[in-house]
């Protein structure tokens, strides 16, 4: 796309589980193509991973310029079922939604779900719970729904470390 500053964003409709195969081959033909991700705990056999899956089992977002014409390639590529559309043509998404899943993105491109992180980058807090229960440190990011980093003076250097958002508070 040439213009991408008044493109729309409109919906397509994936095949199941085929997401990924949609925004490769959407990318190709060169749309501008979005598929939020988040991070979903897997618990299998006594382990527990945290693997990236589609916030919209299914669904992804693709960038149209209204003069564009090129919208019915998109029912015809691979992994796409459809692109959502109504009587007179694809369906825009609201002005501001894409931009606002798009501003919730870890430095990761993660979609943090669940709770709000209540800390800026750099606020200071406060250990409550666990190994470093009492320590002083700064916020540095949210890593998943339950776990954040921090960074703590140890031993006279910082030292970043992992710990559950509910083991930390602001510092009062």
């Amino acid at each position: 796309m040439t213009e991408r500053s008044q493109h729309r964003w409109y919906v397509a409709k994936t095949q199941p589980g085929a997401e990924a195969k949609a925004l490769f081959h959407l990318e190709r033909q060169d749309f501008e193509v979005y598929l939020p991700r988040y991070l979903r705990r897997i618990s299998h056999a006594r382990r527990i991973t945290w693997q990236p899956r589609p916030l919209f089992p299914a669904y992804l977002f693709v960038a149209l310029s209204p003069a564009q014409q090129r919208w019915r390639a998109i029912n015809s590529t691979v992994g796409v079922a459809h692109l959502i559309c109504d009587r007179s043509g694809p369906v825009p998404v609201p002005v501001g939604v894409v931009e606002e899943i798009r501003q919730a993105e870890d430095d990761r491109g993660l979609v943090l779900t669940g709770r709000k992180v209540p800390f800026e980058r750099g606020a200071e807090i406060q250990v409550v719970s666990g190994a470093f229960a009492d320590h002083i440190g700064r916020f540095e990011r949210a890593t998943d729904d339950e776990r954040v980093v921090i960074l703590l003076d140890l031993l006279g250097r910082q030292v970043r470390t992992k710990v559950k958002l509910d083991a930390i508070t602001a510092h009062a």
